[in-house]
């Protein structure tokens, strides 16, 4: 998958909105004003955090090695 898809299908969803609050090489993608995607622009290959249930998180960080944490984006409940 390449930006331009990782974008467009971000873009499928209903409601979601793209923004650049962290600068113009880093799209986020919002629904109701919560973010649930960013990427980047240089990566290569490309790369996507998305939000997640953290228990879910750990579980497809297990099951599939191409999922790694995204230590910035964690939330201590």
């Amino acid at each position: 998958m390449n930006i331009e898809e990782i974008r467009d299908h971000c873009l499928t969803k209903p409601g979601v909105t793209e923004g650049f609050p962290f600068g113009q090489d880093v799209p986020v993608f919002k629904v109701m004003n919560k973010m649930f995607a960013l990427t980047g622009l240089e990566g290569n290959p490309p790369y996507v955090n998305l939000t997640c249930d953290p228990e879910r998180a750990i579980e497809l960080r297990e099951e599939y090695e191409d999922i790694r944490p995204g230590w910035h984006m964690l939330k201590v409940i």
